[in-house]
């Protein structure tokens, strides 16, 4: 049987404000990438969530950002050089660490966040400076990251064992990496449209850009995110639709 992941970017509350359904998207998806107090989070949110993921025997990874709770970590935070990025990298997935440890529970994979993950796919030095936080921190872990872009080629170069990544509700540019959220059609919304993108996607090894372009890929894990509206129906649908099509949906830590 051939096996995909499904992925979810979860844990997005703060103090008494909550962010998306992850109660429910834990009963779809396979692996959660939990914030980890830098753009949302914070410990209580941060070890509810690993709880939640522990008793559905969904695979919890870290997913740190920029320092930026105001713009929920998708500015660019400039001015800051790689090894300080690093550090922030290592405190962050520390932090996560200690919650599921004091639960239990071992974390699997480490996935950027918003423009942190944007500006590592377009610079090889800071997907690097990522790689080696994630390497400090535990090499065993699993580096999700987008296809022929430089996260790739740092995790490979450091040694990591890494998850190559779709997106179900994103559309892409012409260098393979997201379209920026401020383009038209950058965000879909269309459960079932995507859910027929996404198997075309994993069926057919390549992306078609948002001005047409056709990208190869491979794909180990499909990322819904979890902060939308139509969020839930939608991993539903992409579930649905690749079991459909003969996949086992497993978490990446299991068969990778």
């Amino acid at each position: 049987m051939k096996t995909i992941d499904l992925n979810c970017d979860m844990g997005e509350g703060f103090g008494v404000y909550s962010l998306g359904d992850d109660k429910a998207m834990l009963d779809i998806v396979t692996s959660a990438n939990i914030a980890c107090g830098f753009h949302a989070g914070d410990p209580l949110v941060m070890a509810d969530t690993l709880a939640s993921a522990k008793a559905r025997g969904v695979g919890c990874g870290a997913h740190p950002s920029f320092m930026d709770l105001w713009g929920f970590g998708r500015r660019p935070i400039l001015g800051q050089s790689v090894g300080e990025i690093e550090k922030q990298l290592i405190y962050q997935i520390g932090a996560l660490q200690a919650l599921a440890h004091a639960q239990g529970f071992k974390l699997a994979h480490v996935k950027t966040h918003g423009s942190l993950g944007n500006m590592a796919n377009e610079d090889i030095e800071l997907a690097r400076a990522v790689a080696r936080a994630i390497k400090a921190v535990d090499p065993g872990f699993i580096f999700i990251v987008m296809p022929g872009l430089p996260t790739e080629r740092a995790g490979e170069e450091m040694g990591l064992k890494v998850a190559r990544e779709i997106y179900a509700d994103r559309a892409y540019a012409d260098n393979g990496n997201l379209a920026s959220r401020k383009l038209p059609g950058a965000v879909l919304h269309d459960a079932e449209a995507a859910a027929e993108r996404v198997l075309r996607i994993v069926e057919s090894g390549e992306v078609v850009s948002i001005s047409g372009a056709r990208i190869p890929v491979r794909a180990d894990t499909v990322c819904v995110h979890g902060d939308t509206a139509d969020a839930v129906a939608m991993a539903r649908a992409v579930r649905t639709r690749l079991e459909g099509a003969g996949y086992g949906v497993r978490p990446m830590a299991e068969w990778l």
